[in-house]
């Protein structure tokens, strides 16, 4: 469990994270328990980001990051805007993103021109991502980020990016594309804290939820086949594999209500089915998402 050692900078976004040096040798996108939507959200990108990884979409490294008070104590900027008022981030347990290389190194952005994102490696997993959206109901829009790691390095080996899982009878999921970094940008699915409908642990599905706002990421989608081999994934998802992830998330994430983390998994499963009615139903939206769709 990497303990955090320096404050970096404060991120953008809802959630108040922090950019944080780890003990490890790694950076970390830290969300604090006591940040503004709620503590289950640490709970949901756990569990959120470890699923994704057994489905073998690309994500961070997920952790669990100690903050310790004397840190939080001695440094000013690492407090909650909460209203006209302030208060200092809580110590203990905390989720950590890892950061994909070190910001002096590696830069990130969540936006790229168009002639860039039409290059970007791996714009199918913006297929799988979408179908993991749906079954978990992100009600956020979706989020990702976009980086370029020296040539000659190769970011899927090393501690960046979660681990592919690997499942029985051979079969495997790995994150699409070549492992080999070329220069050119590849995704990074992030913020999976608005999943379950952040901290409501429910499933208000819509037909708009879950999308990437740039659809030109889905111009290679040909029908509903272009989403069943992470349909098949998800199928393969089982109580056991949920039971392992809910093992890993501190109890003070979901404030020690153990029948309400475990409601979640069971509706998780009996949603398993409804992946391609949800994704059927974003097609047929008024946005228009999959311009190429037969």
């Amino acid at each position: 469990m990497p303990t955090a050692v320096e404050q970096v900078r404060r991120m953008r976004g809802g959630a108040q994270s922090h950019l944080m040096r780890c003990d490890d040798g790694g950076y970390y996108v830290v969300k604090f328990q006591n940040n503004p939507q709620g503590v289950r959200v640490l709970a949901n990108e756990l569990l959120g980001t470890r699923l994704a990884a057994r489905l073998g979409i690309p994500v961070p490294r997920a952790e669990v990051v100690t903050v310790g008070e004397h840190l939080i104590l001695y440094t000013e900027d690492l407090v909650m805007q909460l209203g006209r008022g302030r208060a200092p981030c809580k110590p203990g347990k905390q989720f950590g993103s890892r950061y994909p290389g070190s910001p002096a190194e590696t830069a990130v952005s969540d936006f790229l021109p168009e002639e860039l994102l039409r290059g970007v490696e791996n714009l199918e997993d913006f297929c799988g991502i979408l179908a993991f959206d749906k079954w978990t109901c992100n009600t956020n829009g979706r989020q990702a980020i976009f980086f370029r790691a020296p040539i000659g390095r190769a970011p899927y080996r090393g501690s960046t990016i979660e681990a592919p899982y690997r499942g029985p009878n051979g079969l495997e999921a790995t994150p699409s594309g070549p492992r080999e970094e070329d220069g050119s940008y590849r995704a990074l699915m992030i913020d999976q804290g608005f999943c379950f409908n952040a901290g409501e642990w429910n499933f208000p599905d819509g037909s708009l939820r879950g999308l990437y706002a740039r659809h030109r990421v889905y111009e290679g989608v040909r029908g509903i086949e272009s989403f069943e081999k992470w349909i098949a994934r998800i199928e393969r998802i089982d109580e056991a594999a949920l039971d392992e992830i809910a093992r890993e998330i501190p109890p003070e994430w979901y404030e020690d209500d153990l029948d309400a983390l475990y409601g979640l998994l069971e509706h998780l499963l009996r949603r398993r089915k409804l992946v391609p009615e949800l994704i059927v139903s974003a097609w047929k939206s008024s946005a228009q998402p999959f311009p190429h769709w037969r």
